[in-house]
């Protein structure tokens, strides 16, 4: 396969009026847009199809809380993806009080979290990478210390999307990254029927219950014998509804994956046999949480690319991560990161039809 192309516009400002850049890498069958609006990935083609959710302007990046906004669509996420139960945490004998933005919790890094920043974009075309990086400054959203937040997106020489989280930091402080894309295999704009008609195949023996709240327990639970159990090819029409959450009814679960042992390891095969194309993920991180848009709304409020109207269940989500609310869990794995230690968190999304 050639090696990967880079070209570079530029998407539009941010409510701050600074430029957000537009970085499109293509390989063979494969091309992905970012921005680098909260390191954004917009578009995802394959054989020229665009199968993620998103906006065509920052108009819709940056739609004002309300029924129609965005729902983290393509973007990075944190300090800390998912919640924090009540917002707060301690750490080495001090309390934080987070933002809640989600009920009684923090969600995704709090009301100003890493989706709603411009991040500095560097494309190096000799090696076909685009990175960007951001400063978190102490007392941002209210977490300690001073952090740099470095993410490349590559091609590989299959075509594979793949993301690099990095993260050092000057204080001791939990940090768990997620990329937030919604996928959408018969493509972005095929809506719930799209969705339903997907074949889930994961390699997860065990997922964290949470409470209504959507919080952990603090269990690790048996997938067998649930509706979790995605251990074989499994429709999502045919399990969506079974999934508790009344008229949110869905997965938004994290499941722990079944081989932590590898530099990559893989989580799951999803497939759309109308189409037949197929994703693939691979992580290097415990945890993966599968979403399936619960939250997006039923009705037509939702308005993205080329006009399509998003709708609950329209895509999903595979949040590569350590387990959520880990700060508060001290039975699962640890997301504090301390000085003198580096942040790293890899994923490739193998794609292809």
């Amino acid at each position: 396969m050639a090696a990967t192309k880079i070209s570079k516009d530029t998407f539009g400002a941010s409510p701050q009026e600074k430029e957000v850049t537009r970085f499109t890498l293509t390989n063979g069958e494969v091309e992905v847009s970012v921005i680098s609006w909260g390191a954004t990935i917009t578009s995802l083609k394959v054989g020229g199809v665009d199968v993620v959710l998103g906006f065509e302007d920052m108009a819709g990046y940056t739609s004002a809380p309300g029924k129609g906004k965005n729902p983290y669509m393509g973007a990075v996420v944190g300090r800390v993806a998912n919640r924090i139960a009540e917002g707060k945490f301690s750490l080495d004998g001090a309390d934080y009080e987070l933002a809640k933005n989600n009920g009684p919790n923090s969600l995704h890094g709090g009301l100003v979290g890493l989706d709603k920043v411009v991040w500095s974009g560097a494309m190096d075309e000799k090696a076909g990478t685009v990175t960007f990086s951001y400063l978190g400054r102490d007392g941002e959203e209210g977490y300690p210390g001073d952090v740099v937040f470095n993410v490349r997106y590559s091609l590989d020489s299959e075509g594979g999307l793949r993301l690099a989280f990095s993260a050092m930091v000057t204080a001791a402080t939990p940090i768990n990254l997620a990329n937030h894309v919604y996928f959408n295999l018969g493509g972005h704009d095929s809506g719930a029927k799209g969705l339903e008609d997907h074949v889930m195949r994961m390699a997860a023996n065990s997922f964290t219950p949470v409470s209504d709240k959507l919080i952990p327990t603090g269990a690790v639970a048996s997938v067998a014998g649930t509706v979790f159990d995605l251990r074989t090819d499994t429709r999502l029409g045919d399990v969506l509804a079974k999934c508790p959450g009344g008229d949110n009814n869905g997965f938004d679960h994290n499941f722990a994956l079944a081989n932590t042992e590898g530099e990559l390891n893989f989580f799951c095969r999803v497939c759309h046999p109308p189409s037949g194309r197929w994703l693939e993920c691979y992580t290097d991180q415990p945890g993966c949480q599968f979403y399936t848009g619960n939250f997006i709304p039923a009705d037509d409020s939702l308005t993205g690319k080329g006009g399509a109207q998003y709708r609950k269940h329209g895509g999903f989500c595979l949040e590569t991560q350590k387990f959520p609310d880990s700060i508060n869990q001290p039975n699962f794995p640890s997301c504090v990161v301390r000085p003198g230690e580096v942040y790293h968190h890899n994923v490739l999304y193998k794609i292809g039809s």
